[in-house]
């Protein structure tokens, strides 16, 4: 005998009325799940139980995405250009919609910063920590991407300044060697006394002292008549005869 048909109104029973959503919920968030891997669709749940507790599903988890899709594919471009033809009424659904979206955007934010996260089931929690792990992965990845940049950008400055260094070192060279070659042009030689009959060699010169008589004059007198001073003068050897006579 086959089960009746159940009559759909509000369970009156509170206890009831908790296990049946508990139970309904599971089911209808494991169908979502079914319908998104089987037929490849975006889908997006959201309830709230009667004590205001949101429980949501999403494919991939980007709820927000989902949202945004939703708003594109409702409203037409000439439904947004016309708004002062809008009743009040489309005003006070559109405010509500956006007001849900930002409470659900604030809640992802609180359990990506690590908070509200009690009531998480395991699920829920796993695919937070796969979206934190991703968005770290990204983050390392974008980090590594930018110092490498900037590892090559210093490596391309300091070839630079090393050829620099090399170019102003090799004329630091040239203008030693100009100098070089320069210098003895600029320095005038001392000349120096020659003879034509030595072949151009300077001639020896010998001391004539000058002033020895009268020293040994004074020897011989005892000390007592003054003396002169002696010179040592350094005479050419063809004026010693003249000298010498």
């Amino acid at each position: 005998m086959g089960r009746g048909r159940v009559q759909l109104r509000r369970i009156e029973n509170k206890i009831n009325r908790q296990v049946s959503f508990s139970k309904r919920r599971s089911g209808l968030l494991k169908k979502a799940h079914e319908i998104s891997v089987l037929c490849d669709a975006e889908v997006g749940l959201i309830i709230f139980s009667t004590k205001g507790k949101l429980f949501e599903y999403a494919t991939d988890s980007r709820m927000d995405r989902i949202l945004e899709r939703y708003d594109r594919c409702s409203y037409a471009e000439n439904q947004l250009t016309a708004a002062n033809h809008e009743s009040p009424g489309s005003w006070a659904l559109q405010h509500a919609k956006l007001k849900a979206r930002l409470e659900v955007l604030q809640r992802d934010q609180r359990h990506l910063l690590g908070e509200d996260i009690e009531h998480l089931s395991l699920k829920e929690l796993q695919t937070l920590e796969n979206q934190l792990e991703t968005a770290l992965r990204h983050t390392r990845s974008r980090k590594n991407h930018l110092m490498n940049e900037c590892i090559t950008e210093l490596q391309k400055k300091d070839k630079a300044l090393r050829e620099q260094i090399i170019l102003l070192a090799k004329k630091i060279k040239e203008k030693e060697k100009e100098q070089a070659q320069q210098a003895p042009s600029d320095e005038q030689p001392n000349p120096e006394p020659s003879s034509s009959s030595s072949g151009g060699q300077p001639l020896p010169f010998h001391s004539l002292n000058i002033g020895g008589a009268y020293q040994q004059a004074a020897e011989e007198n005892g000390g007592d008549v003054e003396v002169a001073p002696v010179f040592q003068i350094q005479l050419p050897p063809w004026m010693l005869p003249h000298v010498s006579g």
